[in-house]
C-alpha cells in the first residue's frame, strides 16, 4: 500500500464567502474520507500523513487511525500555536478531537519549529510543513496517493491544496479529489 496523504479544507470560519466546507457537512465529509480509505485499500500499519487542522485533516486522521493506520500529524507551529490557529475557532469538540488524534498511540506528531528549525525569511509556515510532508512520503519506495477535500480553487494563502496537487503529481504520485460541493 501507498503512503496516503491529506490535505483538505478546514471548517469555514463564521462568514466566510464563498462557503467550502461548512460545520454541518463534516458528517458527509468524514464518510467520503473514510470510502476512500477504504477503496484505497489503507490498513493496519499502513502509513497516513496529514496535518491537525479542524475539518478535512482531523477527519481524516480519524478514519486512518480507525482503520489501524500508522498516522503522522505534520504541524507547522507549536501545537497550542497551531491550535490556536487553525482548530480552536470550531469549538470546544474540534480542539478535543485534535487532543485525541494528537495523543493517540499510532500518531507520531512532527513540529516543524522543533525538527526543522526556525521559520526562513519569506517562508510560509503552511507551505513548509505540506513541502515537508511530501518529503517523508517520497521516502518510501511508492509513490504516494494524495487525497484532498478540495473544492479546486485557489487557496486563501501559499502552498495550499492546488499546490500540493502539483507537486504530488511532479512526484510520480496520484490525486483522488474529494469535493465538498458534492457532499
Amino acid at each position: 500500500m501507498p503512503t496516503v496523504i491529506f490535505s483538505g479544507h478546514m471548517i469555514d470560519r463564521p462568514g466566510r464567502t464563498p462557503p467550502r466546507l461548512p460545520a454541518n457537512a463534516t458528517g458527509a465529509a468524514a464518510q467520503h474520507i473514510a470510502a476512500a480509505l477504504g477503496e484505497l485499500g489503507l490498513a493496519r500499519g499502513d502509513r497516513a500523513l496529514c496535518s491537525a487542522a479542524c475539518g478535512g485533516d482531523l477527519l481524516f486522521a480519524e478514519a486512518a487511525l480507525a482503520r489501524g493506520a500508522r498516522l503522522e500529524v505534520f504541524l507547522p507551529q507549536a501545537r497550542d500555536e497551531f491550535a490556536a490557529n487553525s482548530v480552536d475557532y470550531a469549538g470546544r469538540t474540534w480542539r478535543e478531537r485534535y487532543e485525541r488524534v494528537l495523543a493517540h498511540p499510532a500518531t507520531r506528531v512532527h513540529i516543524a519549529p522543533e525538527e526543522l528549525g526556525p521559520l526562513a525569511a519569506g517562508d510560509d509556515a503552511y507551505e513548509r510543513a505540506n513541502r515537508w510532508m511530501l518529503a517523508a512520503a517520497l521516502d518510501a519506495k511508492t509513490p504516494p496517493v494524495f487525497l484532498c477535500l478540495w473544492d479546486g480553487a485557489e487557496g486563501d494563502g501559499p502552498g495550499g491544496t492546488r499546490d500540493m496537487v502539483a507537486r504530488v503529481l511532479a512526484a510520480g504520485g496520484t490525486v483522488r479529489r474529494i469535493d465538498p460541493a458534492a457532499l
